[in-house]
């Protein structure tokens, strides 16, 4: 399968789809040294630097992206459609223009409140069925939450969400893994929640996905909540350590930029556990 990255940042996404057999036909990427590290990973796929301007690019199997966060992100104004940095209406024209078979967006758990209905509603318009998934990091064995938002959609032709083979694949696969249980993920979750010792959890307001109190963002209609367990059966996550930059390091080249193209990347071992899905599906639909 062939990919197309759109909003590509650091390439986190396409890390993940990468490990998962998939190739990059493309990225759109905009910030002068998130370019510079997709050079050096991928120095032989084609790059845009303006998602306005791409018209017509080569058609891709799966359209993938988390476009930008901050109109929908509890650290800030929050005001979805109105903030001029709401690129999705430019992520749906490009869905129209390409037609791929899958999609994938990612964004933040305040998206839940301010527009995903609009994503949503655009997508099924268009002829997809559509799954939103709430993954945080931790259930990939990371020391932190950094939940967020993931939409899969596929092109079943029909709109809306009747064609639900998807969805369960994914959740019989979640479901079924040695290990899981709802009682047990429960549990994990609400020990979480209460601020675990060796997983970050922010309780203050202002910080993304949480309150005071813990209090989350509400669920996306559909969405469902990758278990904590999930991670235990998948020895091959390679999450050695979190990346060595420190927030208060001296001496540390382009410190800045790295640090903010890691806040702003997706997490590689969640892209490639659904773009796993996304093959195991592709691969059903061929026989």
């Amino acid at each position: 399968m062939r990919y197309g990255s759109l909003f590509a940042g650091i390439g986190g996404i396409d890390l993940g789809l990468e490990r998962a057999g998939m190739e990059c036909a493309w990225q759109v990427e905009n910030d002068p040294y998130c370019i510079k590290v997709l050079e050096k990973h991928w120095p032989n796929t084609r790059r845009y630097e303006d998602v306005r301007s791409v018209t017509n690019p080569e058609p891709v199997d799966l359209l993938a992206g988390g476009f930008p966060c901050q109109p929908h992100s509890v650290a800030g104004k929050r005001r979805g459609a109105e903030d001029d940095r709401n690129l999705w209406p430019e992520y749906l024209r490009l869905i129209k223009e390409t037609r791929p078979r899958y999609v994938l967006a990612e964004n933040v758990p305040g998206i839940v409140s301010t527009y995903i209905d609009t994503v949503l509603s655009g997508l099924e318009g268009e002829g997809y069925a559509c799954w939103t998934f709430n993954i945080p990091a931790c259930a990939f064995d990371a020391p932190h939450r950094r939940e967020r938002i993931f939409i899969v959609a596929h092109a079943d032709g029909s709109g809306g969400q009747q064609d639900r083979k998807p969805g369960e694949l994914w959740a019989s696969g979640v479901e079924q893994s040695p290990g899981y249980s709802r009682a047990t993920n429960q549990a994990e979750d609400k020990q979480i929640k209460e601020g675990e010792k060796d997983v970050a959890h922010p309780e203050s307001f202002g910080v993304e996905g949480h309150r005071a109190g813990g209090e989350q963002e509400p669920r996306a209609r559909g969405q469902t909540r990758l278990p904590v367990r999930e991670s235990k059966r998948r020895k091959s996550t390679r999450w050695t350590t979190e990346p060595d930059v420190g927030r208060v390091a001296h001496g540390v080249p382009s410190r800045i930029h790295r640090l903010r193209g890691l806040g702003n990347a997706v997490v590689p071992q969640v892209a490639e556990w659904i773009g796993e899905r996304i093959m195991e599906h592709h691969q059903m639909e061929m026989l």
